[in-house]
């Protein structure tokens, strides 16, 4: 079963689910990092121990949403149908304009996503996200995203992505690019079968700087020399905990707000 530390408890004693989530996903970044040392395709350990990036994945990274672009790969291979992708669709744009994940259309989304992974291989899942990277996302890549992670990694720091995307896919992005690592959503598995059940909550919003606070404490990162990129306004408590923070391809409250502080802004579309 996927792992998770000791989480917060409200004064009724019911758990954090948003700290489960974010615990669970550095937890799972650290043992995906772990597993990748041993292979030919590592990225030769970091010189600046203290310092890293964090890029958030669907408009800053990639151009679109990763997860429809997983979904419109499993369509064509008639896992999904396209109706099913448009629903996402529409799911993932609420999604990003409220800010939450508790929205009639995401909650029955999240539905159809959990019984799809029920009773499948955690394997199966890598191997299909390696498939649709090749066959769709890996032309989606922002090439003035990727400069910048290359950026960090010559500069000897740690890259991760962090991401609502579920680990696996995200996993498979970063590895693709040669990046550190990826904090995403955590299904839970048993004996490397998905039980249908996520780990926490949907890593979204606070859920995010919850999850970089984590990993930081475990790599032992000085957040105030750590960067973070985003597209989106519900990211602000993730680029408000670095010391430097970037605006990538914005939306127009995440725009002002930049302007307002002082963050700088690009613009890559």
């Amino acid at each position: 079963m996927t792992s998770s530390d000791p989480v917060d408890a409200d004064p009724t004693g019911s758990v954090d689910l948003e700290s489960l989530a974010a615990n669970a996903s550095a937890a799972r970044a650290i043992e995906g990092m772990q597993e990748a040392a041993a292979t030919q395709d590592r990225p030769q350990p970091p010189i600046d121990l203290t310092a890293a990036a964090f890029f958030d994945v669907d408009n800053t990274l990639v151009q679109g949403s990763s997860a429809i672009h997983f979904g419109r790969g499993l369509a064509a291979r008639h896992y999904f149908t396209y109706r099913d992708v448009l629903g996402f669709v529409y799911a993932q744009a609420k999604f990003q304009v409220l800010g939450k994940e508790n929205s009639d259309d995401v909650a029955a989304g999240r539905r159809k996503a959990l019984a799809f992974i029920e009773g499948r291989s955690v394997d199966q899942l890598v191997d299909l996200g390696e498939q649709i990277y090749d066959e769709i996302i890996a032309d989606k890549i922002w090439p003035g995203t990727r400069e910048l992670t290359q950026m960090h990694l010559d500069a000897g720091q740690q890259v991760w992505l962090i991401t609502a995307t579920p680990y696996e896919l995200a996993a498979t992005i970063a590895r693709r690019l040669g990046l550190t690592g990826a904090l995403g959503t955590v299904a839970e598995s048993v004996d490397g079968v998905f039980t249908g059940r996520l780990v926490g909550e949907i890593l979204h919003g606070t859920g995010k700087a919850h999850a970089v606070r984590s990993l930081a404490i475990r790599e032992g990162l000085n957040l105030k020399r750590c960067t973070a990129y985003s597209d989106s306004f519900n990211d602000v408590p993730m680029l408000s905990l670095v010391g430097t923070a970037v605006a990538i391809n914005p939306d127009a409250r995440l725009r002002t707000l930049a302007r307002e502080r002082g963050w700088e802004v690009r613009d890559f579309r």
